[in-house]
């Protein structure tokens, strides 16, 4: 196949849209476009982009600026824009009229097009504006993926919530399940090549199977790919506390191979702020399900998302939120500040919250969260824990890093030259922080001697 023109892929957001460069960068290099990780070496630039948070785009739209300079000393340069940025309203209006100097114009739903988008910009010099209009399941795609040890991937598309805050179901568009024998046979076949973890992507895989025919759903596609041999562990990202079954639990309480992690995003703990939300749930059934999971499954982990500074947000529904953080005691928390998202309800509502007061919210919240991570956490000192090892620790090259089955980062010395990434091991936690554990190598365990030690 005759080598065609250098590419980069720029990305931000979530776990989504980073399998979705994977799989463009795959499908890219499958069409002959040869890869390179410097900007400045290449003659087309993606950039794939979120719009969850102002903060992103902001950064994104700075990032475009800078390519404008670029263009303009190199007019050949393609740029492609997708992502959810490019169909947000606002920012699609502007990347149409304005920002003429952008060659492509896609979104999540259409990113497994862009060898055709790149072919009529590159071969008919015109500029290319998808308007995504429907949401279809694009088939099993290939992925680079950028782990040796493991792999996402997508099982659902799009969202149904309209959650008031929330711009994703405009962006990504309504729910879309893949087939499940789809996804079995995808993630059998990198089980075969070798990848040990499997994230398994949606905005909410607990929707999973509900557009699907037959009794179809998140516990059942969870109990079938428990079955992949190979396979060592299963996670999933993310899931809505308003669709968390008991027979989820029960499924995940009787696999092997799923983890032991449940990621719910509370998002508040006031009653009357959940409503404006539109989240579905009160927090009498959030500390219900978070009780089931914690008698069924004891030694089960639990983190979640909290939205500080929501419109209306007073102190007392502030309290109500780190009452909560109290009461279920999560493993850890992401929080973010509030940011409004042109077109949803939540950007009308009236009683913004200051800046301010959202900061000096945050920074309270997150110190309570940070004190009951690191009384999580130090119970494990001097416990053995089950680790796969990723790869080298970013902060310490000379240490190994890798998760437990409740998600929690182990950093820890090797053994010789040995190469570890990709291997099962044995960690005896000597000191537990906020952050991650740090331990000692107790064992490394041969593939076909495996057996699962501890739910730690």
């Amino acid at each position: 196949m005759e080598a065609k023109a250098q590419f980069t892929i720029w990305t931000s957001g979530c776990q989504m849209n980073d399998h979705d460069s994977e799989i463009m960068r795959a499908l890219l290099e499958e069409d002959g476009y040869q890869w390179t990780s410097n900007p400045d070496n290449a003659e087309i630039i993606i950039l794939n982009t979120c719009s969850v948070r102002k903060g992103a785009e902001q950064k994104a739209l700075g990032f475009l600026g800078n390519l404008k300079h670029q263009k303009a000393n190199k007019p050949d340069l393609v740029i492609a824009v997708g992502g959810c940025m490019s169909q947000n309203p606002e920012v699609r209006e502007f990347l149409v009229k304005k920002a003429t100097f952008v060659n492509i114009i896609f979104g999540p739903r259409s990113y497994h097009q862009l060898p055709k988008f790149l072919q009529e910009a590159l071969e008919h010099k015109r500029r290319v504006i998808v308007d995504e209009t429907s949401i279809e399941s694009p088939g099993l795609l290939p992925a680079h993926h950028t782990s040796p040890v493991k792999a996402s991937v997508n099982i659902i598309y799009g969202c149904n919530n309209f959650c008031s805050y929330c711009i994703v179901p405009y962006t990504r568009g309504r729910e879309k399940s893949r087939p499940l024998e789809e996804i079995y046979k995808e993630v059998y076949q990198l089980a075969a090549d070798g990848y040990q973890e499997i994230l398994l992507l949606g905005q909410n895989v607990n929707s999973y199977g509900k557009d699907l025919p037959g009794e179809i759903n998140f516990a059942k596609l969870l109990a079938r790919l428990d079955e992949i041999p190979d396979l060592s562990r299963i996670r999933y990202m993310t899931s809505h506390p308003r669709d968390a079954s008991d027979e989820l639990i029960e499924t995940i309480a009787a696999s092997r191979k799923v983890c032991e992690h449940f990621h719910l995003p509370l998002q508040s703990g006031s009653n009357r702020i959940l409503e404006l939300m539109n989240r579905g749930y009160t927090r009498e059934k959030f500390l219900g399900l978070t009780k089931k999971i914690r008698e069924r499954i004891p030694e089960a982990s639990i983190t979640t998302d909290v939205i500080v500074g929501f419109p209306g947000e007073t102190e007392e529904d502030f309290h109500d939120t780190l009452d909560m953080m109290e009461q279920v005691r999560f493993d850890a928390a992401y929080t973010f500040l509030y940011s409004p998202r042109q077109g949803t309800p939540a950007a009308k509502m009236e009683g913004q919250v200051s800046r301010e007061v959202k900061k000096e919210r945050l920074a309270r919240l997150m110190d309570l969260q940070n004190q009951i991570t690191l009384e999580k956490n130090l119970p494990l000192e001097n416990q053995v824990v089950e680790v796969l090892v990723e790869g080298r620790s970013k902060r310490a090259p000379e240490c190994w890093s890798g998760r437990t089955r409740t998600n929690k980062i182990v950093v820890f010395e090797g053994i010789d030259d040995q190469d570890l990434t990709g291997k099962m091991a044995d960690i005896l936690v000597n000191c537990a922080r906020t952050w991650n554990l740090t331990g000692s190598l107790k064992k490394v365990h041969k593939k076909e001697e495996y057996v699962p030690l501890t739910r730690n």
